[in-house]
């Protein structure tokens, strides 16, 4: 029997090894060196900020900043990445096995629903691309698991902060835990609402006090920079051309995506037949389909595209499907083999091609501009204005003005005044020495400013990335080619 129960815990290990594989890809997500950024400027500076002793909150998550900043005191800046994406790997899949403890009871099915749940594509994504999600994942299921079916109430005391902390986005989360809770038992949990209090003052309370502002500089410069005064028929046409990226497990090109409706009647039609049966797990299972939901419809509403909002929603509203195949008592083996065959294996096909594709357009591309920056220029007091502040900051080293303003403020000012004009008058005005652009500036309104006090130094061509000794390499690197064509000017 004591072997049977370490199942679950040999699924586990088995996962996490699994996906290792996916490290050799090279996929890491541009935000994420962001907050490496900022956790080596604290290392370097002993300020949370982005360029030198300047205090900014470049990052959109403080407890995993503070993460990476220990990672690079361990590891070194150089050998820190692997060991990080290894612990979030970890991290993800030990909240699988609590998810999975929470919603199912045999053992074998837990194991079986660790390994599926772990190699879904967002799984992956959160796994090993650098981002915090799954520091956040692990955070939140230990929050149901500890705090709500194992009541324990230090842990609705603790992890609403950790949470919070995190991300304060996550008050999506933890509002809804709190609504279907006191919906399921009819009681208020006081130890949870102090827990939710405590984070919500250590958030804001560090924000005011370290940063003097209230809410992270990340989101103030994208409510500020986006715009999102739709009509009725962009807010539909922007859906329609960008719902794969919300409910759907991959981005394929185009507005048609029929296997994101296909697994969305899906989702639905499980989660109601396993409701049906009136079982103590469901509260569980409405708090995470709930928040699903709701945490997509509300970032959807905000015209917020970035996919990985939308990672941990994607397979939460998942697990309704593999309960419900796992509990078949009928042709269970047979649902299993079809789910495996037709979903579960293409879906990691298609992400390993991504990963592959998509690591060689950020690491080996647009690495490659940050590493040719900082072989060119030696003063890093340097500045360069750009869009985004990822790859070619981080590998470079130089100062950084971003098109958004999520690593320098000054931009928001010129953004305040002159929201048309605000990219030349900042130009004019600070004189960063380079200009990283997508387009060719010597076509652009302003060319007769740029072509007087810039130069072009050098193209960079993302088709000239697209080269491997491998020949399956390079077919996958031409069957989905990653990256953006860049123009790198020089002032005069």
């Amino acid at each position: 029997m004591k072997n049977t129960n370490k199942i679950p815990v040999y699924a586990v290990i088995f996962t996490i090894l699994f996906k290792l594989i996916f490290l050799a890809t090279q996929h890491i997500q541009e935000d994420a060196l962001i907050t490496w950024r900022v956790a080596q400027n604290l290392l370097d500076y002993g300020v949370i900020g982005f360029n030198g002793e300047e205090k900014i909150s470049s990052s959109t998550t403080h407890l995993y900043m503070f993460t990476s900043y220990f990672f690079n005191l361990l590891f070194g800046k150089i050998n820190f990445v692997y060991p990080l994406l290894i612990f979030n790997s970890i991290l993800f899949t030990i909240g699988s096995y609590l998810l999975s403890k929470v919603l199912l009871k045999d053992v074998w099915h837990q194991a079986v629903f660790i390994f599926l749940f772990g190699i879904l594509p967002p799984s992956i994504k959160i796994s090993i691309l650098g981002m915090e999600y799954g520091l956040l994942f692990f955070l939140e299921m230990s929050l149901i698991y500890f705090g709500f079916f194992r009541e324990k109430k230090w842990a609705l005391i603790l992890f609403p902060i950790l949470i919070l902390f995190a991300r304060i986005d996550t008050v999506i989360f933890l509002g809804i835990v709190f609504l279907v809770d006191l919906i399921w038992t009819k009681k208020i949990r006081w130890s949870y609402i102090l827990g939710g209090i405590l984070g919500l003052g250590v958030v804001f309370g560090f924000n005011s006090l370290y940063f003097h502002e209230v809410v992270n500089n990340t989101i103030t410069a994208k409510q500020l920079t986006y715009d999102r005064s739709f009509t009725t028929a962009q807010n539909w046409e922007y859906f329609y051309l960008n719902y794969g990226n919300f409910w759907g497990m991959i981005k394929l090109p185009g507005a048609i995506n029929p296997i994101t409706w296909v697994v969305l009647v899906f989702e639905i039609l499980a989660f109601i037949f396993i409701i049906k049966k009136k079982e103590e797990r469901n509260r569980f299972l409405w708090m995470v389909f709930i928040f699903g939901w709701a945490k997509q419809l509300i970032f959807i509403s905000q015209k917020s595209l970035f996919d990985w909002y939308y990672w941990v929603p994607q397979i939460l509203l998942f697990v309704p499907i593999l309960i419900l195949i796992l509990e078949q008592e009928r042709k269970r083996k047979l649902w299993l083999s079809l789910l495996i065959i037709f979903y579960i294996l293409p879906m990691v096909a298609f992400q390993t091609v991504h990963s592959i594709a998509t690591g060689n357009g950020e690491w080996n591309y647009r690495r490659h501009i940050g590493l040719y920056l900082d072989s060119i220029e030696k003063d890093k007091n340097q500045w360069i204005f750009l869009e985004p502040a990822g790859y070619v900051p981080y590998f470079s080293h130089l100062k950084t003005i971003d098109e958004v303003g999520l690593v320098d403020k000054k931009i928001q000012d010129e953004i305040k005044k002159d929201k048309s004009h605000y990219k030349i008058n900042t130009i004019k005005n600070r004189k960063p020495k380079y200009l990283l652009s997508y387009k060719d500036l010597s076509q652009d309104e302003n060319a007769d400013y740029y072509k007087e006090n810039y130069k072009l130094i050098k193209e960079f061509r993302i088709k000239d990335h697209l080269k491997s000794n491998n020949k399956i390499l390079e077919k996958i690197y031409r069957l989905k080619p990653s990256g953006t064509d860049y123009n790198l000017y020089q002032r005069k």
